[in-house]
């Protein structure tokens, strides 16, 4: 779905990154545990932070979401948002890692993006 609409901007498809998509997923979990929806953690960790401590570089942009029952359902939030759209259809960044979480308050989700 994410290539499908870079496509239609004209940028290349983001390949998936098993790095990002851990790092994602790890993400989409410590929310759903610590009862929190940032993209800061409560110990003040950015993305980036996580990433560097997770030896991740090129971290590019970090889309979340929770509540939406199934990828088509997220899809839709992220690209009527328009900073999460700007994410998706981003033509620098080149990888993408995608977690999810079940837990109560979500599906949780995470979009981590890399150059």
């Amino acid at each position: 779905m994410v290539n499908q609409e870079r496509a239609q901007a004209g940028c290349v498809p983001v390949r998936a990154n098993p790095p990002l998509a851990a790092l994602a997923g790890a993400f989409s979990k410590d929310m759903a545990v610590r009862g929190f929806f940032d993209h800061t953690d409560p110990d003040g960790n950015s993305p980036w932070d996580r990433a560097t401590k997770a030896g991740i570089s090129g971290m590019g942009g970090e889309n979340i979401a929770r509540g939406q029952g199934d990828a088509q359902a997220v899809m839709k939030a992220w690209m009527n948002s328009p900073g999460h759209k700007a994410n998706i259809l981003n033509c620098e960044f080149r990888t993408l890692g995608v977690g999810m979480h079940n837990a109560s308050g979500g599906p949780w989700w995470t979009q981590d993006f890399g150059f």
